[in-house]
């Protein structure tokens, strides 16, 4: 019985804690070269894949921005609400073989996203190789 009991909470335990640490969720994205906070993105999951959305611009100025240098569906959409990572996979810790949308200036980058902590997410946007690329620091809405 208390063999039971012991494997119960320990799954148990094991769900929350795996709950409390995942990437889906309200993240302020912050920008590597100025340090601010830009917007915040929910990043969700889809048919087993892990996409991330647009939800809030901080600056009232770029609120009602459009996506001009968007390509294909993209193309002259609002920013708010654009689905900016897309097509993610689980590899490990790392989620991986997706695309991040940089909607600035329109370009597509290859992506990864891994938590540095449970409530702070690295996001990597790149060409080519990873080491060609650039690197964001997200933290958890709490």
């Amino acid at each position: 019985m208390k063999k039971s009991i012991t494997l119960i909470l320990l799954f148990v335990s094991t769900l929350f804690y795996a709950q409390g640490h995942d990437v889906i969720g309200k993240w302020t994205t912050i920008d590597d070269e100025s340090g601010e906070a830009k917007s915040v993105i929910e990043i969700y999951e889809k048919s087993g894949k892990i996409y991330g959305r647009v939800l809030e611009i901080f600056d009232p100025k770029r609120r009602k921005d459009r996506c001009n240098g968007c390509a294909g569906e993209d193309a002259n959409k609002p920013i708010i609400g654009l689905t900016v990572i897309k097509g993610l996979s689980k590899d490990g810790d790392e989620y991986n073989s997706g695309k991040i949308l940089d909607p600035k200036n329109g370009k597509v980058y290859k992506c990864f996203i891994t938590l540095e902590s449970k409530d702070k997410l690295k996001v990597r946007g790149y060409i080519g190789f990873a080491m060609l690329g650039r690197t964001q620091y997200w933290n958890r809405v709490k």
